[in-house]
């Protein structure tokens, strides 16, 4: 089977941030692990663009970037340590206003001693949702996770994400997990979404008790908002909650947290951080404000708009200098 270039990228994600190890985790994908380390291979060298059907090479001069664009990347790489090169080069797409691709980012960052390892966020559930939404507002995902306070125990989480921007309309921190919990966090995003009874979204849960409870079925036919529960042992459906929850909780557990107020505010740096700052892959490397607030169409023809005239300038200066 030929995979894609796309396809080889969710999985070297899915293996990295395995926890059941490499050999396991490629057995259940049914990937040979000389195919596996061969891709890995290449992408070390040279990044995503590694990943596609190799082609006869051309000469692309025309396109070499200038020596202050390259020192440029660099400086910017530096003052801003947490963007992978994915994220640098669409930050500097969109705030220093010319282009340079993913793979050009990650190959000077390496040449600098810059990356050690893909900068990349690893996971794997399907290539694409069955169904997917059209508009915001019109799924939303609800999940628990939890969290511990030292000397206190543990806290749970509850997240309500809008599927199709990605955007947390609401969170907070539980003492508990019941069907009181989530009444309170969906009567919450009601609110700051600010929704006529007329559009409800549809809520997306599993199968915890908290989310078959008749208290919450009764709850939730009131507010006119359709629950959908998902099937079990399948990560598709609430694959979009989960794996924000387990980027989430990659961050806030490198820290002790000694009161439930010092870990809500650590949260909620963290959520103001993933909707207004966060480029996200699969939102076209968009942010998910971008995409919530309606910005998204208008961003990409920026961006499409600024490759062209870089391509355009970088290939009169380096013909120019050939002749």
């Amino acid at each position: 089977m030929r995979y894609s270039q796309s396809e080889k990228m969710e999985i070297i994600r899915t293996v990295e941030d395995s926890e059941i190890g490499v050999v396991r985790t490629l057995h259940e994908l049914g990937i040979p692990k000389s195919t596996f380390y061969k891709w890995y291979d290449r992408y070390r060298e040279e990044g995503y663009e590694g990943l596609a059907p190799k082609e006869k090479q051309q000469r692309r001069f025309w396109n070499q970037l200038p020596h202050w664009e390259r020192q440029r990347v660099v400086e910017i790489a530096l003052k801003r340590p947490e963007l992978s090169p994915r994220e640098l080069a669409h930050y500097i797409t969109d705030q220093e206003r010319w282009f340079i691709s993913e793979s050009t980012v990650y190959r000077i960052l390496r040449s600098h001693g810059l990356v050690t390892s893909p900068a990349y966020v690893v996971m794997k559930a399907s290539d694409s949702f069955k169904d997917k939404t059209t508009r915001i507002h019109q799924l939303w995902q609800t999940d628990f996770t939890y969290l511990k306070v030292v000397a206190w125990g543990q806290y749970f989480l509850s997240t309500i994400l809008d599927d199709y921007s990605r955007y947390i309309i609401h969170w907070e921190l539980c003492s508990s997990m019941t069907n009181v919990d989530v009444e309170r966090s969906v009567r919450s995003a009601l609110k700051k979404a600010g929704l006529s009874k007329a559009r409800r979204p549809r809520l997306l849960s599993d199968n915890g008790p908290c989310y078959k409870s008749t208290e919450l079925k009764d709850f939730l036919e009131n507010k006119g908002i359709l629950h959908i529960n998902g099937k079990p042992y399948h990560p598709q459906t609430q694959g979009k909650i989960e794996r924000y929850h387990r980027s989430l909780k990659n961050v806030i557990k490198l820290d002790n947290y000694y009161s439930p107020d010092e870990l809500r505010s650590r949260l909620g740096e963290w959520v103001d951080w993933y909707n207004n700052e966060r480029y996200h892959e699969a939102l076209d490397n968009l942010k998910p404000v971008d995409v919530y607030e309606g910005r998204a169409e208008k961003i990409l023809r920026e961006r499409k708009r600024i490759k062209e005239k870089s391509l355009r300038k970088r290939r009169k200066m380096n013909l120019k200098i050939v002749s």
